[in-house]
């Protein structure tokens, strides 16, 4: 994880968040909504090292692997 990526990425979040804003003042709460999930799913996929995946399912098992180790380490003791 490149941490230089991810706080460039939140910057620039950021900046369209603050710009955005004012005009979505006068739209209902779901699409409110929708923009907010949407910037943090663009967030959330900054943090991993995507152009370095081959595919969907070694996205899914990079993804995945922590909550793996974890688990495994939970059910032996």
């Amino acid at each position: 994880m490149n941490w230089g990526i991810f706080f460039a990425t939140a910057c620039i979040i950021g900046m369209i968040v603050l710009y955005e804003w004012p005009k979505l003042k006068n739209y209902p709460k779901k699409d409110k909504t929708a923009f907010i999930v949407l910037i943090i799913f663009s967030l959330c996929l900054s943090l991993f090292n995507l152009p370095y995946i081959e595919g969907p399912i070694r996205w899914i098992q990079y993804v995945l692997q922590p909550f793996v180790n974890f688990v495994n380490k939970e059910l032996i003791k």
